[in-house]
This record gives C-alpha cells, sequence and structure tokens, in this order.
C-alpha cells in the first residue's frame, strides 16, 4: 500500500540530533496534526535510549504513530512500513485532522516521494545462503559483486549496509533482474511543496551529536541492549546495524570498551548526518528552517 498524500499532509526532516522533535510537536499543534514517525528505528520496541525517541510526556501531548511496532528480533522492511505509514494516514483523517511526518530516514521519505514497486519475495533459505557466504568472504566482496551486477544500486548502497546489500543481492537472484530497474519512481509533488528541513550550522550540529552520543552511553544504551536482548532474544539484522546499537552490542561482548565506542558513534553520527543532509538537498522546493 502506498499512502495517498494530499495538502492535508505536511513533513518535517533534518539531521539527526538538530532538534526535529521539539518543532514538530509545535508545527502539529499549530496544523491540527497527528505525527506520523519517519525514522527506521523508532518502530523497535525496547530501543529508546539510541534512537532518541519522543518522550511519553511528548507523545501524550501529540499522538505519534509508527513507533514501537515491531520487536528488535525483527527485519522491518520499507514496504511495512508504507503498509503501516498507509494505515496511519486513514486513521487521522478519519480523526478530521492533519498527517506530519517527521524523521530523518531518506530511504522513507524517497518511498513516499517516489512509490515502491513490488519486489519479489525471497526465501529464508536463500537469505541464510548469502549470510553464510558474507561470514566466508566479507562485506566486501559481496558489495563487488553487487556493482559487477547492478552498478546503480552498488552506488546507492553503501559497502557497509549488510542489510540492503544482500537484499539487492536477494532480488537479483529471485527475479533475474537489477533492483534498480524495479524500482520505478512516481514523484509526489506534494511532498516537496510541503516539506520543511531543520537546518543547524555544522559546528552546532556536530556539538550536539557529540553530547547526545556520551548522554546515550551514560544514560545505559548497553544495559539497554542487555535488557532487550535478554528479552527478546538478539537483535535483528536491522538493529544490530545500527549505529550505536551496533557498539553497544560490542561494548557488551567485550570486544570494545565504552570510550571507543563513543567515539566510534560520534564519528558515524557525523557521517549519517551528513548524508541525510547530502539527500535533503535534492528536494529543490523544499523550505529550510535555521535552527
Amino acid at each position: 500500500m502506498q499512502p495517498r498524500l494530499d495538502h492535508d499532509c505536511w513533513f518535517l526532516s533534518g539531521p539527526t540530533a538538530a532538534g526535529k522533535t521539539a518543532l514538530a510537536i509545535a508545527m502539529a499543534k499549530h496544523l491540527n496534526a497527528q505525527i506520523v514517525s519517519v525514522d527506521s528505528m523508532a518502530v523497535y520496541r525496547g530501543l529508546d535510549i539510541g534512537t532518541a525517541k519522543p518522550s511519553p510526556q511528548e507523545r501524550l501531548a501529540v499522538p505519534h504513530h509508527l513507533i514501537d511496532v515491531a520487536d528488535p528480533t525483527q527485519s522491518y522492511s520499507v514496504a511495512r512500513w508504507l503498509d503501516d505509514a498507509t494505515r496511519a494516514v486513514e486513521t487521522i483523517r478519519s480523526h478530521g485532522q492533519s498527517i506530519l511526518f517527521v524523521g530523518g530516514t531518506p530511504l522513507y521519505l524517497r518511498m513516499l516521494r517516489d512509490g515502491l514497486s513490488p519486489l519479489p519475495e525471497t526465501s529464508l533459505q536463500r537469505r541464510t545462503e548469502f549470510l553464510e557466504e558474507l561470514s566466508r568472504i566479507g562485506m566486501q566482496a559481496l558489495h563487488e559483486r553487487l556493482r559487477t551486477l547492478d552498478p546503480i544500486a552498488a552506488f546507492k548502497i553503501h559497502p557497509h549496509d549488510t542489510r540492503r546489500v544482500i537484499r539487492a543481492l536477494e532480488v537479483i537472484s529471485t527475479s533475474g533482474l537489477p533492483l534498480s530497474q524495479q524500482q520505478t519512481q512516481h514523484p509526489n509533488p506534494i511532498l516537496e511543496s510541503h516539506l520543511f528541513v531543520l537546518d543547524i550550522p555544522r559546528a552546532i550540529l556536530h556539538k550536539k551529536i557529540d553530547e547526545r552520543t556520551r548522554t546515550m552511553f551514560e544514560n545505559g544504551i548497553v544495559d539497554e541492549v542487555f535488557r532487550v536482548t535478554t528479552a527478546y532474544g538478539p537483535l535483528g539484522l536491522t538493529a544490530s546495524q545500527a549505529t550505536g546499537y551496533r557498539e553497544a552490542l560490542e561494548v557488551l561482548a567485550g570486544r570494545m570498551d565504552r570510550e571507543e565506542a563513543v567515539l566510534i558513534v560520534q564519528r558515524r553520527t557525523r557521517q549519517l548526518a551528513k548524508r541525510q543532509l547530502t539527500w535533503l538537498r535534492g528536494f529543490p522546493g523544499a523550505r529550510w528552517i535555521t535552527a
């Protein structure tokens, strides 16, 4: 399913740690809107500290959707997010309110704008084969293979993004067609004309990222990972690869000390923010708000 975007839909994005939540609450009240989260990690139950989810008080002030909707052991696909977002939009409209999409996950925003072509289902056996191959030959070799089979997809997917590289190879293996050929685009002009992007000077953003990372570890992200894995079992591929949780797992396993983890998360989060901003600049009609 694909949400029907109309003039009652608004969008707020920006780099991680820019302060979107506070602005989103104010915008939602002004627009008489409910919020639909556009965050690929906020969907997971129990993963709270590293995802900087809205607080219970903020979620009481304005209803939020697509937060805590999946177990952290699951792989939550963009297709499932689109289905859930469609239902959320229909629910909000039934209450006579507007919809405010809030978050910085570029893939989700891109699918809202362009649509999602149906992709072939792949078997658990095929995925297991790719994961076993990953353990034998490594991520670089798999990404090189993808670059040979589908150069466009390989260019768009980071060499260390295990989940998306394997998914692209699965699609090719199942259908015989490159992933890039199966992702058609049907741009929706509403998204761009109703998109606000929170901008912030780079030095200030980096300082906020560094401070938030230290706060995450001080507030117990490693203990959170222990509690979640005890309650649910091992984190799924998506959650375990997320910046912050990947490093917390390493600390928990004794393969990394806390200070090293903090520095790595700070660096990776700054890189993420840069990629988010680069992608958002591809919307020439967006309105940039200086924080």
